[in-house]
């Protein structure tokens, strides 16, 4: 059975290129994992997009990080704390909806994450550049 708009053959909308990949933010979180998981969602020309959980993970203290590429962070479920190095020790409280846009270079760490419910962040890096963590 066909969907109206798509293509009966092919299920994509009639007249439509190839779809690239599709998924669910919210889908195959772990809410006990020991690491923080990194899922690389969209990696093209300059531009990363990826899904970050953490269950109650933190950056270790004395450590920031200072990624040579612009980053525009979105908290999607749980809590967080940011600490930004300029802001000598000002704490960013981060619920969800909450945003922030984090310019190449600025010294930051993660302060703290919930433990009793999973942190989801979608973080967009922007501009060519290194991953800060390989």
């Amino acid at each position: 059975m066909s969907v109206p708009g798509e293509n009966a053959h092919s299920g994509e909308p009639a007249g439509a290129a190839a779809v690239g990949r599709s998924g669910n933010l919210y889908a195959g979180i772990e809410a006990s994992a020991r690491d923080e998981r990194f899922e690389r969602l969209v990696d093209h020309a300059g531009v990363l997009i990826e899904r970050i959980v953490s269950t109650g993970q933190a950056s270790p203290e004395g450590f920031w990080y200072d990624d040579p590429r612009d980053e525009w962070v979105v908290l999607l479920a749980g809590a967080a704390v940011l600490e930004f190095e300029a802001q000598r020790g000002a704490l960013h409280r981060m619920q969800p909806g909450d945003y922030v846009h984090i310019p190449a270079h600025c010294r930051h760490r993660v302060a703290w994450t919930d433990t009793a419910t999973p942190t989801v962040w979608l973080a967009v890096y922007l501009g060519v550049g290194v991953d800060a963590r390989e």
